[in-house]
């Protein structure tokens, strides 16, 4: 009898979980299971603002797939997806093509523009770790530049950060941080540095405790930083963002750096399919499988999963998708048996967003938590995540251990 075939795209989350939670619970002779993904790392993209701004390398936020997986049992495939035919039961990457019994769609997030003149142009997305390495660069060229200049450009120093959610807020924390260490690297009057964030929404934070939030922005605006909340970027262009602030009143930032974090939306690729989808993202069933697809999981950024409590989606959060993978796995276990699948459940166990190296904020196990104490949690979840996956050997290798 011919072993089942599954294949996992993309190893973020999502898909790694759903691989490393397969391999923990089945024989190798159980299935032929393919992994691909576009490079040979999984990072980590809840440290990208680190990266991004600077307060950490770019190689701490990444390691090697082949590090957790157990290769008796899961094959690796570096590989680019360029297609998927959910009908035909294939996948076609620049390796090759790759055709399936059972599918996970994990491809991950874009940025999202919504169709504002000039962002895909002119503004920096915290996308991945190429990205950030990027945005950390050119901050630092900006800085550089301006020491050297005779006829100083102080826009140089100004950096915009669009969107104040959870990534935007994440990284103004970092750059509270990095600011003085660039300043003092540079040479450069921390009074001459802007870092702004402007966000379209009435609110910073949204879904926050509002005593949260407060706390957040108060912190934030004691190292420096500006909000302009209520005002959404109508243009980016090379000299810095165009908002809006009242009905016919706009006002120009000049900036060096633009960075957006105000959104994002599922792998372009779905919407290629046949697989109905909103912005590349998919209302799954119950058990995660694609409606009309029974063959066919999506996990992480690009599944759609309902709050009913609420009637709003769950945020596309790493704990989520993590438990997706490990709900995915069982039911592809279920299925290959001839077995009932299980209906996904999330168990949220808080939200903690840091604001830097030693402050954040956060709601877990039902109680509030702020400064140190808070931040020290952010740690233990990001070492917790790192555990699922990889075990021990990963949290010694990767673990974040200045907690206090």
């Amino acid at each position: 009898m011919k072993r089942p075939t599954i294949l996992v795209l993309g190893a973020g989350y999502g898909g790694l979980s759903t691989v490393v939670n397969l391999q923990k619970n089945i024989g190798s002779d159980f299935a032929d299971i393919t992994l691909i993904n576009q490079n040979s790392y999984h990072y980590e993209s809840t440290w990208l603002h680190e990266a991004s701004a600077g307060t950490l390398r770019p190689d701490q936020v990444r390691y090697d797939i082949k590090d957790v997986i157990n290769e008796n049992k899961v094959k690796f495939v570096q590989a680019t997806v360029e297609g998927i035919d959910v009908d035909g039961k294939t996948v076609t990457t620049n390796n090759g093509v790759f055709s399936y019994d059972y599918l996970v769609i994990g491809l991950g997030f874009e940025g999202e523009t919504f169709g504002i003149t000039g962002l895909d142009k002119y503004a920096f997305s915290i996308a991945n770790v190429k990205a950030a390495r990027q945005i950390r660069e050119h901050i630092e060229y900006q800085f550089a530049t301006w020491s050297m200049e005779e006829e100083k450009d102080d826009s140089r120093l100004t950096i915009v950060v669009g969107g104040a959610g959870f990534t935007g807020i994440e990284f103004l924390g970092e750059l509270g941080n990095r600011v003085p260490e660039l300043c003092k690297e540079f040479d450069v009057p921390q009074e001459k540095v802007r870092v702004v964030c402007v966000e379209a929404a009435p609110m910073v934070l949204p879904g926050f405790d509002p005593e949260l939030v407060d706390y957040a922005v108060g912190h934030l605006q004691s190292k420096g930083i500006e909000f302009s909340i209520g005002t959404p970027v109508v243009e980016a262009t090379p000299e810095g963002v165009k908002i809006k602030k009242g009905e016919e009143e706009f006002e120009f930032i000049k900036a060096g750096t633009v960075v957006w974090a105000a959104g994002v939306r599922g792998n372009r690729l779905i919407e290629a399919t046949s697989i109905e989808n909103m912005r590349a993202r998919v209302k799954v069933e119950p058990d995660m499988r694609a409606p009309g697809y029974p063959d066919v999981f999506i996990v992480g950024d690009c599944a759609l999963l309902i709050n009913e409590e609420i009637n709003r989606p769950y945020p596309p959060t790493a704990q989520i998708a993590m438990q997706q993978g490990e709900t995915i796995a069982k039911n592809l276990i279920a299925l290959v048996n001839g077995t009932d699948t299980q209906t996904f459940v999330p168990d949220l166990k808080g939200s903690v967003c840091s604001l830097g190296e030693d402050d954040a904020i956060g709601v877990v196990f039902g109680k509030k938590v702020t400064g140190a104490k808070a931040s020290f949690m952010k740690k233990m979840v990001d070492n917790r995540a790192l555990f699922m996956l990889g075990g021990p050997s990963l949290v010694v290798k990767k673990g974040k251990f200045n907690l206090l």
